[in-house]
């Protein structure tokens, strides 16, 4: 235990979780919370979306009680929530504090029921209910039940995904669903006792435990502490293999194999990391055969597109469900066949459904004619959603995907660059053949962070001049994901 503490921490039901996914992630966040990464504004939103979705699922309870004491105050939040199951008044008490056995928590909504029994309610911004908040909502069961209150009913309220929004009115019942997990938490808290005195044994030792980073650190959460952890492996790390799993992993571990170029020539491999494998040893691109005539089959003039969606969890406008991808921006890079490159784009302007819009834009440009390029078939899937939204536009809208070439597939599967470093998304790609289009100078980075300024530029409470230059930031990085692939296929071409 570190010298400056004389008894282990408390620990949560957040730290329970972290703990079951690697006990270093939990020593960390008890003793070395500095060697966090910031937090990146996608997960800021997530946080937030998860308030918002708790704050409406109070009011689903009338007659409850907020226990307003910050988590830091947690004794006193105990004796206000103790005060308030004391009142009979008070239905259902929000943020209700207790703690046991060394772990405090915060219950989301405890509902009082009947002969002085409780029901514990775990709200959720998901659209089921997992096996993690299983965990979660068991780790509370035996907090509860050990204070001594009796549980009538424990459960996952979480976002029915089926809801359609009226643009009117949103209707709580239906846009929540209930998932009653009582007889899996009482099933698993024989379980618990051992496990919380495994992480108190941990953590009343000197030094923190040791964990090499692997799969399990994105399961199932990405861990804080990833880039510490794996501030130390060599540049071609194995965990760069693409699609290699966890057994092959701890294969490549038990050999003492931590970089790519020391896997043995016998050791099994796909085809494609076999592909990484020799050209991180060459320190050369590999090129097949085919690559010419993937990217040349094409016919003019050709598009190169690109598509900016947001998705909330409570639904923004009329006929739209929680979490429908929602697109409000295209960038169209055209390329003719005497060379010349035209740039089109749509931007929805306003707080407004913007699909039709979208959609109709999107027909206009792209036309009847002309190949049509895409980064993975994502684009594909939002021009699906839309025909199905607007049958009147279905035929027009799917009548363009026989036109379509996904640019990410090709370069899987014909191309690779030691500094893809296993990844072929464009953000990889892009700075391996091209560096000087890096995204790094660019106030908008990548796709989340695009989906979160839109929804701020239409923001009522956003000064009219961060409107106007959030409009412009996103315009700018739309426009680069297009460009990036007339000049990706530019360079290939060439290197072919």
């Amino acid at each position: 235990m570190p010298k400056h503490l004389k008894k282990p921490p408390l620990l949560s039901k957040s730290r329970f979780l972290a703990g079951l996914q690697c006990p270093l992630r939990l020593w960390y966040q008890c003793y070395d919370r500095q060697l966090a990464r910031e937090i990146s504004p996608g997960q800021q939103a997530l946080f937030d979306t998860g308030h918002e979705v708790g704050e409406l699922a109070t009011r689903r309870y009338p007659g409850g009680r907020l226990i307003e004491e910050a988590y830091y105050h947690h004794a006193q939040a105990v004796k206000s929530t103790l005060a308030a199951m004391d009142n009979p008044e008070i239905k259902a008490i929000f943020e209700a504090a207790f703690v046991f056995d060394g772990v405090r928590i915060r219950v989301d909504v405890l509902e009082r029921s009947e002969n002085g029994n409780w029901n514990l309610v775990e709200v959720k911004s998901s659209t089921s209910a997992k096996k993690v908040h299983l965990t979660d909502l068991s780790v509370q069961y035996y907090v509860l039940q050990g204070c001594g209150l009796t549980i009538n009913r424990a459960g996952i309220l979480h976002i029915n995904n089926q809801y359609v929004y009226d643009g009117n009115h949103l209707d709580l019942e239906s846009f929540f669903s209930f998932a009653d997990l009582t007889e899996d938490a009482v099933l698993r808290q024989k379980d618990i006792p051992s496990i919380l005195n495994d992480f108190k044994d941990m953590l009343a030792r000197k030094t923190a435990p040791t964990i090499t980073p692997s799969r399990h650190c994105k399961k199932p959460y990405d861990c804080e502490f990833w880039d510490y952890c794996t501030k130390g492996m060599p540049e071609y790390w194995v965990f760069g293999l693409s699609g290699i799993g966890q057994p092959r992993l701890d294969a490549l571990g038990e050999m003492s194999v931590v970089d790519i170029r020391d896997i043995p020539d016998s050791f099994d491999l796909s085809q494609l990391q076999e592909r990484i494998r020799a050209s991180v040893i060459a320190q050369d691109d590999y090129i097949a055969t085919e690559l010419e005539a993937e990217l040349s089959n094409v016919s003019y003039p050709i598009h190169f597109l690109d598509f900016e969606t947001t998705g909330s969890a409570i639904p923004l406008y009329a006929g739209t469900r929680p979490y429908q991808t929602i697109a409000f921006q295209w960038s169209d890079h055209i390329l003719s066949k005497d060379g010349t490159i035209t740039h089109r784009e749509y931007l929805c302007d306003g707080d407004k459904d913007p699909r039709e819009e979208f959609s109709q834009t999107l027909i206009d440009v792209l036309g009847s004619q002309g190949s049509i390029f895409i980064y993975t078939t994502y684009e594909i899937g939002v021009m699906q959603e839309l025909a199905d939204g607007l049958p009147h536009l279905k035929d027009q809208l799917t009548g363009t995907f026989d036109r379509f070439k996904d640019l990410c597939d090709i370069i899987r599967k014909y191309y690779y660059h030691p500094k893809f470093h296993g990844s072929f998304s464009l953000k990889s790609v892009l700075p391996a053949l091209l560096p000087e289009m890096s995204y790094k100078n660019l106030t908008i980075q990548e796709g989340n962070q695009a989906s979160l300024e839109y929804l701020r530029m239409n923001d009522p409470s956003t000064p009219a001049s961060e409107k106007a230059q959030i409009r412009k930031d996103l315009l700018i990085y739309c426009g680069q994901d297009t460009l990036a692939m007339v000049k990706i296929r530019q360079t290939l071409l060439e290197r072919v």
